[in-house]
């Protein structure tokens, strides 16, 4: 499927891949993919998301700040939060338990308890593949013959999860990016 990809995507994909690697983490997720996709300048999604107000500086660092929260909270979204709260368990008080036990960030994943790799093959979450394979097959809904970096982007909103939930946080849609992007009559990413 790479082959597929335009040459802005396969930076994206390895973005992300040193992502992983300077959080020394042992898998690439859809967070690393996400965050590569905010490093990226002059391509489609940088485009729509700095028509979308998410462009680079205090927004980005916005939008990795609420990944960094959501990996203190082990990764969980707020509907998951939520869920939980409604179950009368409050996360937040057990965040701050184990965390005076066992350090701040014990709860994030990949944590210290998880092997890191320090070089080499860094393979990809089931999640951050399945990202891939929504890209795919955003492209082929929009008769794209090539795989981009905003189908990356776009994929990355259809997921539920923290990705999705900090892009639409910052007014990134699925459907604002599809207006962005493929509007008729409105500012096409070009």
């Amino acid at each position: 499927m790479f082959e597929r990809f335009t040459k802005d995507a396969r930076a994206v994909v390895l973005g992300a891949v040193e992502q992983a690697e300077r959080a020394r983490a042992g898998e690439v997720t859809e967070e690393h993919l996400l965050l590569s996709l905010l490093d990226r300048k002059a391509s489609r999604a940088s485009f729509a998301l700095g028509a979308l107000g998410l462009a680079e500086g205090e927004r980005c660092d916005s939008v990795a700040r609420a990944l960094a929260e959501a990996r203190r909270r082990g990764g969980l979204s707020r509907a998951d939060t939520d869920a939980l709260s409604d179950l009368g368990i409050d996360l937040s008080q057990i965040v701050s338990r184990v965390e005076e036990a066992h350090g701040v960030g014990a709860l994030e994943s990949g944590g210290a308890g998880r092997r890191r790799r320090s070089s080499g093959h860094r393979p990809f979450t089931r999640d951050a593949k399945d990202v891939l394979t929504r890209s795919l097959r955003t492209a082929h809904a929009h008769r794209d013959r090539r795989i981009g970096d905003e189908h990356l982007l776009l994929a990355l909103t259809t997921r539920p999860g923290v990705p999705a939930e900090v892009l639409a946080d910052h007014g990134v849609t699925y459907e604002a990016l599809e207006r962005v992007l493929y509007g008729a009559g409105e500012a096409e990413a070009g």
